[in-house]
């Protein structure tokens, strides 16, 4: 007999964790549903190598660790639509699963589909088989699927799925486009300014040190920052990564994580871009599985682990909370003072007509027209800035090597 820990959600849509004496991982689930709970992790309690059952990661493989082997969003959504079409054929999942997998590229989805298939067809449920990987499905993909395979209508789902899928990759293929331009030329820029400071701006020096004549203070700053520039300039490259892990540790306190989000949500124009698509993807998150048949407290604990904000998160937790006690989701939401008025209206429309899902799902897509409004904007903006910038700077190193020429020039004309 040995001891499983698991994690499990109640019919509420509460998470709990606790432990269960079985013989087997089989033994330990059927216990576990006996109890009306539905779980979402579950292993051995021995400190061993066991293999982890249904939920855990199972990232390591015979071949090896590959920590670089990750399945991107577009291989997933091309996986997800794929396997909708063959369900709406009525092909059988199993079979569905084999030619997809046959037709797949070798690497880790395929890996999990194969491992998937055979637990499938040994008689877990797909979902079940899903959450052994995590990292590649998600919450929200395992609770879809699960909704889809308690309704019987696992194509409709999966059709839902991709779909969202898509739309979020879409989404998130234009922002980071937008982003692709304004990098090049920063780092065009600094490439070329540091190249400036490192070789032609000691040769004027040489040349000031030659004439004997004071220097006025803009040339004496641009002699001082070459100089610098020029001792230390490996670290360079070091700047931006020690943004990043500053960045990190940060994150990694709950005030700090807090803090930063905050910061994302209110800052100027990129806060506005932060703000509307994690809500955005928060509508249509909630909207798909309301419309997919997960009850509401189960959709918003996923909805609140997928957001990415803990701010936005710790309003979801209040409306949680809110609907346990009977009152409705609008409420909450206006209190938090981080959904617009608008949006807080609108769904508590939805409740009243008992179409919560579709004013999701609309107040999504508008967001999503905003958030492409924002990003062209952002775009236009940028361009001028990034030339004027550089303008800028540009012009203060010729007015800063000249100047001290124009006061030799002036003297010897006296």
């Amino acid at each position: 007999m040995a001891v499983y820990a698991y994690e499990a959600i109640d019919a509420s849509g509460n998470k709990t964790k606790r432990e269960v004496d079985a013989t087997d991982k089989n033994e330990a689930l059927q216990k576990i549903r006996s109890l009306g709970l539905r779980p979402t992790r579950l292993q051995e309690k021995r400190g061993s190598k066991a293999a982890a059952a249904s939920g855990e990661v199972t990232e390591t493989k015979k071949k090896g660790i590959r920590l670089f082997d990750r399945v991107s969003q577009r291989d997933l959504t091309l996986f997800t639509t794929q396997l909708a079409t063959l369900q709406d054929a009525g092909l059988p999942i199993v079979r569905s699963l084999r030619i997809l997998s046959q037709q797949m590229n070798p690497g880790k989805l395929k890996e999990q589909i194969d491992t998937i298939t055979n637990d499938v067809e040994s008689g877990a449920s797909f979902s079940e088989a899903l959450q052994k990987y995590p990292s590649t499905f998600d919450s929200l993909y395992v609770a879809m699927v699960r909704a889809g395979e308690a309704g019987g209508v696992l194509d409709v789902i999966l059709l839902r799925l991709a779909q969202f899928q898509e739309k979020s990759l879409k989404l998130r293929k234009k922002v980071r486009g937008a982003m692709i331009y304004p990098a090049a030329v920063i780092t065009v820029a600094s490439v070329i300014l540091s190249v400036i400071m490192i070789f032609v701006i000691p040769e004027f020096q040489k040349m000031f040190a030659d004439m004997g004549t004071s220097l006025p203070w803009p040339t004496q700053i641009l002699l001082d920052l070459s100089k610098a520039v020029k001792s230390y300039w490996f670290l360079l490259p070091g700047v931006p990564i020690l943004m990043y892990l500053a960045f990190k540790l940060v994150a990694r306190s709950e005030g700090g994580r807090m803090a930063l989000d905050r910061f994302k949500l209110k800052a100027p124009i990129f806060g506005q871009i932060v703000r509307k698509s994690t809500i955005s993807r928060f509508c249509r998150t909630l909207g798909t599985l309301i419309s997919s048949g997960v009850p509401i407290l189960e959709a918003l604990n996923i909805v609140r682990d997928a957001v990415g904000n803990t701010v936005i998160a710790a309003a979801i937790t209040t409306v949680h909370g809110s609907i346990r006690e009977g009152e409705t989701i609008a409420g909450p939401l206006g209190q938090s003072k981080v959904f617009d008025p608008m949006l807080v209206n609108m769904i508590d429309i939805g409740e009243e007509t008992g179409e919560l899902d579709k004013m999701l799902n609309k107040i999504s897509d508008n967001y999503d027209l905003d958030v492409d409004v924002l990003v062209e904007s952002l775009s236009s903006l940028l361009e001028p800035l990034l030339i004027v910038g550089m303008g800028l700077a540009v012009g203060f190193i010729v007015v800063a090597l000249f100047m001290p020429l124009l006061s030799i020039i002036d003297t010897i004309g006296r």
